[in-house]
């Protein structure tokens, strides 16, 4: 086998895997079983399609070869006996034998939604989620996501098995929240989303300020997931607030590697197309008639609205500062944390000048929860600085440069301080 031939075989199966896991999951029950067959039918794809041709519809291919291997199986298990002729017939019904170079009747069922909410269950620790979503709806190799989180594969395996097992001995349901439940269910999907973009957007160690795959990864499956549910406000602030943040990312790193602060950055390299697109999607995020549920706008669409100003604006100078605030500050009754706060507070030294953000950034400093955040410190060392005021920014700095993991930040730092020493 050729290496290009697995090309096709492997952006067809990376598009189609959650789909594949959804749909094979919802029949068989058995998460570990779907992936095996699944698996299967990729190699199976490996095999026929370099000599076949790719099929006209590739998850189509992929569900029957895969329903058929997973009947194979349990027909070589007694626990199954009593569902086998069960599952054969509905195979048999639905799933034509995939004919050489040709196609199946119809497509792929969408389950992926009840697939996000069971990697998303709450009774999962939300490492588990992470990886759980990462690896069947994202399709990433345990191997990347193990260097999602910085781990040695091994662990990351032993963590998603055990994540299955939970699933299994909990018997966790493979289903989509009822109405009534919704609410309560899906912030923890978005936040499961939230953790892989924002790893994505500025890495927590590691050579590199950004992981394109994983941000990439976290637009793809908000899109997927806005798709599943089109009427949720929060769903939609989500997928405009990664593409407006995400819209800056070549700006954000010169051609050297080093990190260059929003001030400093070329806004003819920010996506004007991803721009345009989340603009609007915050719009229908804010809209009170986006949802039967809306009471007033979530965090997310907050963010989204924030991040859409800092877009419009030709520069910082001209950054609607006050709005700014203003969108913080109904942002800390919708979701207070210490994070907002410290964004609040570097807005007000931007609209108000440094002294004014100083305060309240020196009154967030006994703040337990900042204390392991290396941006708070590092937020002070920038308005000592601008106050003139050098040795106290050289050892803010510092702070900073001992909680910033990946490398950009800290040789960023490192050049912060060499210049307030230098004076």
């Amino acid at each position: 086998m050729s290496a290009g031939a697995a090309g096709p075989v492997e952006a067809a199966f990376r598009e189609e895997r959650g789909r594949l896991l959804a749909s094979l999951v919802r029949q068989f029950g058995d998460l570990d079983l779907a992936e095996d067959v699944a698996s299967d039918a990729v190699a199976a794809a490996l095999e026929r399609w370099p000599v076949d041709g790719v099929p006209r519809r590739p998850g189509a291919w992929l569900l029957t070869t895969a329903r058929r291997r997973a009947v194979d199986r349990l027909r070589r298990d007694k626990a199954y006996a009593a569902r086998l002729a069960v599952l054969q017939a509905e195979v048999d019904r639905d799933e034509p034998t995939p004919a050489a170079g040709g196609d199946t009747d119809g497509d792929v069922p969408d389950e992926r939604l009840r697939l996000f909410f069971t990697c998303c269950h709450p009774a999962l620790p939300l490492q588990a989620q992470t990886a759980l979503t990462l690896r069947c709806l994202a399709g990433l190799a345990t191997a990347e996501v193990a260097r999602a989180f910085l781990v040695p594969a091994a662990t990351m395996a032993q963590r998603i098995v055990r994540a299955k097992r939970k699933i299994r001995l909990a018997r966790i349901p493979f289903r989509v929240p009822e109405a009534h439940e919704l609410a309560d269910r899906l912030p923890g999907v978005l936040r499961v989303l939230y953790a892989i973009f924002t790893e994505g957007y500025a890495a927590s160690a590691g050579p590199a300020l950004v992981r394109t795959d994983l941000a990439a990864e976290a637009i793809r499956l908000a899109r997927i997931l806005h798709r599943l549910l089109p009427q949720e406000p929060e769903v939609t602030g989500l997928l405009a607030l990664f593409l407006l943040v995400d819209a800056r990312r070549e700006a954000r790193i010169a051609p050297s590697g080093d990190l260059v602060l929003l001030d400093d950055q070329d806004r003819s390299l920010w996506d004007a197309q991803r721009i345009a697109e989340g603009r609007l999607l915050v719009v229908e995020a804010l809209s009170p008639g986006s949802s039967d549920r809306w009471a007033r706008p979530g965090q997310y669409a907050l963010q989204a609205a924030i991040a859409a100003l800092h877009d419009e604006a030709a520069d910082v100078a001209t950054t609607d500062w006050p709005q700014i605030v203003a969108l913080y500050d109904v942002l800390g009754d919708v979701a207070p944390s210490p994070l907002v706060a410290l964004n609040r507070a570097v807005a007000v030294a931007m609209r108000d000048g440094a002294a004014a953000g100083l305060v309240l950034l020196d009154a967030l400093s006994a703040d337990e929860r900042l204390c392991a955040y290396h941006l708070l410190p590092a937020a002070r060392a920038d308005l000592l600085r601008r106050l003139g005021r050098r040795a106290e920014a050289a050892v803010a700095y510092r702070q900073a440069l001992a909680l910033v993991g990946n490398e950009p930040e800290r040789a960023f730092l490192r050049r912060r301080i060499a210049e307030v020493e230098r004076g």
